[in-house]
């Protein structure tokens, strides 16, 4: 018989640490090399990544893509690891040089960011053996196109429209893997749950914020 009660066990020195929205595990998950992902984080601070409980992590930043930064988040991380590896600013030969050493890194799969020319996407994938996720910021993006370009899942990414456009690609690719950012309450996670979506993606609070809210705790305990 089946028990819906799930043991937990926690450690008093990480007690302390990010839980995903337990909404998420509403998704029916998206497996990668063997392991079901239903949460990935989105961040790219080594002490958050290393205090959280997602499944995996995209790490994609407003920067150019260093592989110095690639090698210090997958080292950290615990669970498996997307790595951001330009398409908009970064182009052509790099983004394909700077997805071979993701890989050889250890990286999950790359995501490429959603200005990423048809021709950079075949480059990668000609080169590299782990998913391509290409982010979609519009129902208007030609995702046939992106597919047949080498893509392996779609990041969409279009703010309070999310849940819109993963129901349109849903309607026309009703096998391919979506990953989706999820909003910030549990109303909008169902909501771009129901669209279609396989995973989802969630933004933590700053460490400044987090910070913010112990320091005041501290406060007060040292005022009683």
């Amino acid at each position: 018989m089946k028990s819906e009660f799930v043991p937990e066990l926690e450690g008093a020195l990480r007690k302390h640490m990010i839980k995903i929205p337990t909404v998420i595990n509403e998704v029916c998950g998206v497996r990668v090399m063997g392991k079901l992902i239903k949460s990935l984080l989105f961040s790219t601070d080594i002490a958050i990544i290393r205090n959280c409980n997602a499944d995996a992590i995209m790490a994609v930043y407003p920067f150019t893509p260093q592989p110095i930064i690639a090698n210090s988040i997958i080292t950290c991380a615990d669970v498996p690891v997307f790595i951001g590896v330009g398409g908009g600013t970064t182009r052509g030969k790099r983004v394909t040089n700077l997805a071979e050493n993701a890989e050889y890194l250890g990286a999950a799969g790359v995501v490429v960011n959603a200005p990423t020319p048809d021709e950079t996407l075949t480059f990668v994938s000609d080169k590299i053996n782990i998913p391509i996720t290409i982010t979609v910021v519009s129902e208007k993006t030609d995702i046939e196109k992106r597919l047949e370009s080498g893509a392996s899942i779609l990041n969409v990414s279009a703010a309070a429209r999310t849940p819109f456009v993963v129901s349109e690609i849903r309607k026309r690719f009703p096998k391919v893997p979506i990953i989706a950012t999820g909003g910030s309450t549990d109303d909008d996670i169902l909501r771009t749950i129901d669209a279609g979506a396989n995973a989802i993606t969630y933004t933590p609070p700053t460490a400044a914020e987090l910070f913010k809210k112990l320091m005041t705790s501290y406060r007060e305990e040292s005022n009683q």
